[in-house]
C-alpha cells in the first residue's frame, strides 16, 4: 500500500532499544511537528472546508499522540529533551515544497510531502511493533502504526481530490523514488527517521 521503495533494516530496532529514551523524546516532537504542519496547512488552504475538517481531526490526533509520547516519558521516568532536527524531514521537504507555481501545485506538494513522512512513520512503527522486545512499547508502536496509515491516507486522498489539473501520481512515484534514495543515508540513529 505504502509503496516505499526501501525498506527499514531491522538492525535499526535494536539501535532504538539501546536508548529507548532518545527515541521517545524524538519521536515526542515528530508528533507535535506533525501537528503543526497540519495546522498550516488549513491555514493556507482554509478554503477547502472539507480538508479543514478532516485535517483539524488529524492535528487533535498528532497532539494526542504527543501526549501519549510525553506521557510513556514520564511514567519511565524519562525527561522530554528538547526538541531535534529532523534532517530526513528538512531534506524531503526542500525536495518537495518547492517556491512559485500556482496555489494549487503547492497545495498538492505539501499533501505529498506529508503523506510520505507518515508513510515512512508507519513504516518504521510497524517495525518497532514486530521487533521491539518492551510489550508496551510494542503495543504502543503497533497502535500508532494504524493510526499513521489512516493520516498517509488522508493526505493522498485530499492530493488526488485537489490536484484535478496535475499529474499527482507521476509526482507521487517520483517522490517515492527519491525517498528511496534519501532513506539510504538514515536509520544509523535511535530517532524516528534517523
Amino acid at each position: 500500500m505504502l509503496g516505499l521503495k526501501l525498506a527499514t533494516d531491522p538492525r535499526w530496532a535494536a539501535l532504538v532499544e539501546s536508548n529507548i529514551e532518545e527515541i521517545l523524546t524524538d519521536h515526542a516532537w515528530c508528533e507535535q511537528k506533525a501537528a503543526t504542519n497540519a495546522i498550516t496547512i488549513i491555514t493556507l488552504n482554509s478554503e477547502h472546508e472539507d480538508l479543514v475538517t478532516d485535517l483539524l481531526i488529524l492535528a487533535q490526533e498528532e497532539l494526542e499522540h504527543f501526549q501519549m509520547v510525553h506521557e510513556l516519558i514520564k511514567k519511565r521516568g524519562y525527561k522530554l529533551g528538547r526538541e531535534r532536527k529532523d534532517s530526513y524531514v528538512n531534506e524531503l521537504f526542500k525536495h518537495k515544497v518547492k517556491q512559485g507555481g500556482s496555489r494549487q501545485q503547492g497545495l498538492v506538494s505539501r499533501l505529498l510531502f506529508s503523506a510520505m513522512i507518515e508513510a515512512r512513520s508507519c513504516e518504521r512503527f510497524k517495525l518497532l511493533s514486530e521487533k521491539i522486545k518492551d510489550p508496551e512499547l510494542s503495543k504502543f508502536y503497533h497502535d500508532l502504526m494504524i493510526s499513521e496509515a489512516g493520516h498517509y491516507t488522508t493526505f493522498i486522498g485530499f492530493a488526488r481530490k485537489y490536484g484535478k489539473d496535475i499529474d499527482v501520481d507521476k509526482q507521487w512515484k517520483d517522490l517515492l523514488e527519491f525517498e528511496g534514495e534519501l532513506i539510504q543515508k538514515y536509520g544509523k540513529k535511535e530517532t524516528i527517521h534517523g
